[in-house]
């Protein structure tokens, strides 16, 4: 449903002077010049992320092509960086977005609120190394020289955590379809120092300090021709609060920053968060269960989104098929609920399904669809949530309101980009399924907004419907 379109960018480090000429600069930032300890100058490291209008010549030409770091160093380990993978080093660019669906080698911790897009749904291999203490407390313990046998087994998120105690290290790897090359990577890494005497990991260095929001200013009343009453300005948070929401909302690729969430308090009552799934495209540095209680403190209300496996016949990477939908979509149920409970989100609160687009008119597709959703609406009620429906109002919304026989989701969030303020009056949709309170309409897609002079990349959507 959404395309994430990739800027040209061209970095080169000077070997005379490290000093960068970046051109076209995109959201990854600058990338890792790699250097050989004891060596007397450094290789040119470049970055392409599309391709040149104009190389500059042969000489330039060359120093392009020549430019391939094999391996990089951070802390205590050093990593294989495969042909054509890029390398972020986020203590030095820490706008920089940790994304999924490129291959990259992210080193360090990142800042407090990265430059993400607002979307990204897909995977494929990608590794972020950094301080042990950043990374997932289920993380695997693997000792440095176990790692070349370290196997990365499939799992329902794509996606692995380590600690290596030794240098005080924690690796997270996703991959895409196939954990094979994530596997080659991980096992071509190696320990080259101690983090600590006697093993222990160093203390945590100061994290990147979170910029102050400046004082918001009242947002303006929504304007267009909303059905429903939009959020006050900055209505008391109740002690018993109502099941569903409405009011204007805004959906990012990663949870922001605290103070980022208390600038645009003014402008949005709802938003949404990437609680899991194996398309989940941005990392979530800043989504622990603290920052879900301390956001919902503030008067947002949220929707749990889980980013599964996807339709047979869409355009994401990591797909169910007809044979397996049924398994997977109890598998994904599962998973999602675990990831709510892990940032305190309680029972009986909903959790959003991501379906993104697909072909409909393939009636093998669309009724392995049918069984997937069946399944994980059957699984999330089973385990006490309320399973929800996000997706396209012209594919997975519209089958699966048309579908007779099947366990239907409690609240649908749809998307359709026609600019229109309005959950009722869908040319999609029947204005008869999902009555009260139980629609949320995504009417906008990726653009800019500022708010208290924070700036985001969003979706926009009116909420009538159900959320934490």
């Amino acid at each position: 449903m959404r395309r994430v379109v990739s800027q040209t960018a061209v970095v080169l480090l000077s070997t005379a002077t490290g000093t960068a000429a970046i051109a076209g600069l995109g959201a990854l930032g600058a990338l890792d010049a790699a250097s050989t300890a004891g060596s007397a100058a450094h290789q040119a490291t470049t970055l392409i992320l599309g391709a040149p209008k104009d190389a500059g010549g042969a000489a330039h030409r060359g120093v392009l092509a020549a430019a391939r770091p094999r391996s990089v160093a951070y802390g205590g380990v050093r990593v294989p960086v495969p042909a054509g993978w890029t390398v972020v080093r986020l203590d030095e660019h820490p706008s920089a977005c940790v994304r999924y669906d490129r291959h990259a080698v992210y080193l360090g911790r990142p800042g407090p609120q990265p430059d993400c897009p607002a979307r990204v749904v897909g995977r494929t291999e990608a590794i972020h190394v950094q301080p042990l203490h950043d990374v997932a407390a289920s993380r695997t313990v693997v000792h440095g020289d176990k790692l070349g046998s370290f196997t990365v087994r499939p799992s329902v998120g794509h996606e692995t955590s380590l600690a290596l105690p030794e240098a005080g290290i924690g690796i997270t790897g996703v991959y895409g379809t196939d954990p094979a090359a994530l596997q080659r990577v991980l096992r071509g890494t190696r320990v080259t120092a101690k983090a600590h005497a006697h093993g222990k990991p160093p203390a945590r260095p100061p994290a990147p300090a979170e910029p102050a929001a400046p004082q918001a200013k009242p947002a303006a009343p929504p304007s267009g021709p909303a059905t429903y009453r939009s959020a006050p300005a900055d209505p008391p948070d109740p002690p018993d609060r109502l099941d569903h929401a409405s009011g204007k909302g805004f959906d990012t690729c990663t949870a922001p920053s605290l103070s980022t969430m208390k600038a645009w308090r003014s402008a949005y009552r709802v938003t949404n968060i990437y609680i899991g799934g194996a398309a989940r495209g941005c990392a979530q540095p800043n989504l622990t269960a603290s920052w879900v209680k301390k956001v919902h403190k503030m008067g947002y209300r949220i929707l749990p989104t889980y980013v599964g496996l996807q339709p047979p016949c869409g355009t994401r990477p990591q797909k169910f098929t007809a044979r397996n939908a049924a398994s997977q979509g109890k598998r994904t149920g599962k998973d999602a609920v675990a990831r709510a409970k892990a940032l305190g989100i309680p029972s009986d609160q909903p959790i959003y399904l991501d379906l993104e687009a697909y072909k409909s008119r393939n009636p093998t597709c669309k009724a392995a669809v049918l069984r997937f959703v069946n399944a994980w609406v059957k699984t999330v009620k089973k385990k006490h949530y309320e399973p929800c429906l996000y997706g396209s109002a012209s594919s997975g919304v519209h089958d699966v309101g048309a579908a007779k026989g099947i366990a239907k989701p409690v609240g649908i969030w749809f998307a359709n980009w026609d600019g229109k303020a309005r959950v009722y009056g869908d040319k999609f949709l029947k204005d008869s399924w999902w009555p009260p309170h139980r629609r949320i309409k995504q009417y906008r897609g990726a653009h800019k907004e500022r708010h208290g002079g924070v700036t985001l990349n969003i979706d926009t959507s009116l909420a009538d419907g159900r959320a934490y």
